[in-house]
């Protein structure tokens, strides 16, 4: 993706601007459809869509993971809100655990906004491909009567499971939802409740998170044009609007449908994508 035409992609990109738009559109919409509908987080799609288009295209490895990261973050802001919207009509967020949860999210992903922006590309990939397998084993064969304890554990330990996943939510740029719904099951809490307030966590990791990359890419170089430090404007305005479009339906479809089929077949495709980040890091 070198060079400064008007596309922003290079004189030679623009052939696939076509497939490139076609692609990101879909994987704008399944993503807003999972995050409202699974309560993975459409994070979980984007960043391995946008790490694949970027490696095709030519981005530099050392920056394409960040951009990815930094671009889904942006994108998780507005489907959030959309899909929080949705889910408090039916009430289905937890507004306690909100309060109790969030001052330690906020700062978890400070503090991985922080790594990020010092540890190379690869480095990035191989977090998001890790917890990627753990997600996929976890959608494959959890089971939703498994149990840690009836509820969450209090003080230090309440507060350190927040910050996990307000860092971790951020060095792989999702909101929230891929992890801390299965870690609310776990502790008892019910699907729908854990999937509707998982929504507002993802606002909370996603402002914080896009400023930070934002920041911590300003001038660094191998970057795709029509990029504001790692969050590509490009890729956000062509993903957003599909995204934001299919979050409230996928809401709606979580109330009404039996998930464990489509659970199964998004971790078959979230274990391939998985799978192919792991190779290519494979010397």
């Amino acid at each position: 993706m070198a060079g400064h035409s008007v596309t922003g992609l290079g004189i030679a990109a623009v052939p696939q601007l076509p497939i490139l738009g076609g692609g990101l559109l879909l994987a704008g919409g399944f993503a807003g459809l999972a995050a409202g509908m699974m309560g993975v987080g459409g994070g979980i799609v984007i960043v391995p869509v946008l790490y694949h288009l970027f490696t095709a295209l030519g981005v530099d490895e050392a920056v394409r993971m960040h951009v990815a990261v930094g671009t889904s973050l942006a994108t998780i802001i507005a489907t959030s809100l959309t899909s929080l919207s949705a889910h408090r009509r039916r009430g289905a967020v937890d507004g306690d655990l909100l309060r109790a949860w969030g001052p330690a999210i906020f700062l978890g992903v400070l503090a991985g906004t922080a790594v990020a922006g010092v540890v190379r590309g690869p480095v990035l990939t191989a977090v998001f491909a890790g917890m990627a397998v753990l997600v996929t084993l976890h959608m494959l064969f959890g089971k939703p009567e498994w149990r840690i304890a009836d509820g969450l554990p209090s003080g230090a330990p309440r507060q350190g499971l927040a910050g996990s996943i307000g860092m971790m939510s951020a060095m792989m740029g999702i909101g929230g939802g891929t992890l801390s719904v299965p870690i609310l099951t776990l502790f008892g809490y019910p699907i729908h409740r854990a999937v509707g307030t998982a929504a507002a966590l993802g606002f909370i990791i996603g402002v914080p998170g896009t400023v930070g990359f934002v920041l911590t890419g300003w001038n660094v170089p191998g970057r795709p044009d029509f990029s504001l430090g790692y969050v590509n404007l490009l890729g956000l305005a062509l993903i957003l609007p599909a995204s934001m479009a299919m979050a409230p339906l996928g809401a709606r479809l979580a109330h009404s449908l039996d998930t464990r089929v489509l659970r199964r077949v998004f971790a078959l495709f979230l274990g391939l994508t998985a799978a192919r980040m792991i190779h290519g890091l494979l010397p």
